[in-house]
């Protein structure tokens, strides 16, 4: 994509994950953000383009016998450069959103430099006018954050929100799945039926709307950034589901019980071993055929 267009798509807060990254390389980075960042932090106050306009129409009609040629033109830019900033500051977009694809992971930086991993078929967002006085994202999917100490931090999810001031913990938030690790500092979670303050190794785990005590989370980091998938006596319909994310595959599993607690793991860098990986400790076999996977029993 040429430069042109990723400045475009940038300013209108379209990129993807992908394009974000092409155009964090470009020469003229730095110089780009610092002068987005100026156009944001700028208050505008209520503007009437119409009277502008009548205002500087009058003006030049009462000053056209002193005015020099120069001044004339000058002062139609000038108006024209102030309706153009007034329809941009209102009508840009606010919201910034990142996404990632089947078996994709990006590393993004937010504006008070607190970083975040997200992982598979994730989506953050968050209104980039409003960080500096409110620091709240919107989660669907699984990410790691290290967050800056500051203000209160918010990641909000359809099944709970968790807020912190400066740590680093991991959200897993996908349908009949929400789990919070917490590895640095402390984490609050709120949830529609419980209310927690995580420390370094404490887990926050709800399956199918029910709360469930975890044992301490003895990994430094979670495991997922280092391209595997560990799961301790999680219900195997969720390995599945975290194998499609990973691998863009299908599976098909009528034959098998889904619900089975599971303990173990997988790698995102080689299909037969992690198939492997997941099906021999419970004695099930595999077929493949293109982009679908048939599991049964021995």
């Amino acid at each position: 994509m040429d430069k042109e267009t990723l400045i475009k798509k940038w300013l209108n807060h379209d990129l993807t994950a992908e394009e974000h990254q092409a155009f964090k390389k470009l020469d003229d980075y730095s110089s780009l953000v610092k002068l987005h960042d100026a156009v944001n932090k700028f208050k505008a106050p209520d503007f009437d383009s119409t009277s502008v306009f009548d205002t500087i129409s009058t003006e030049i009609h009462k000053k056209q016998k002193v005015q020099t040629n120069w001044v004339r033109p000058f002062l139609r830019v000038a108006a024209l450069l102030a309706i153009c900033f007034s329809i941009y500051y209102f009508t840009a977009p606010t919201n910034v959103r990142f996404a990632t694809t089947t078996s994709e992971k990006t590393n993004l930086t937010l504006p008070d430099a607190s970083t975040v991993t997200l992982n598979a078929k994730s989506t953050l967002t968050y209104n980039a006018k409003k960080w500096e006085d409110n620091r709240n994202l919107d989660l669907i999917g699984e990410a790691f954050f290290k967050v800056s100490k500051g203000e209160k931090f918010t990641v909000q999810t359809t099944q709970g929100n968790i807020t912190v001031l400066g740590t680093e913990f991991n959200v897993n938030s996908r349908e009949n799945l929400f789990k919070v690790t917490c590895y640095e500092g402390s984490v609050k979670v709120i949830s529609d039926t419980n209310t927690q303050v995580l420390k370094p190794g404490d887990n926050f785990l709800i399956l199918d709307g029910k709360f469930i005590a975890t044992e301490e989370e003895t990994f430094s980091k979670p495991n997922w950034l280092n391209n595997e998938s560990k799961f301790n006596s999680l219900p195997f319909k969720f390995v599945l589901e975290e194998f499609e994310r990973q691998y863009n595959m299908k599976i098909v599993s009528k034959t098998i019980d889904t619900n089975v607690l599971f303990t173990g793991g997988f790698t995102h860098n080689d299909m037969e071993l992690a198939l492997k990986s997941i099906t021999l400790p419970l004695n099930i076999k595999y077929s493949i055929k293109n982009q679908l996977i048939e599991l049964s029993r021995e």
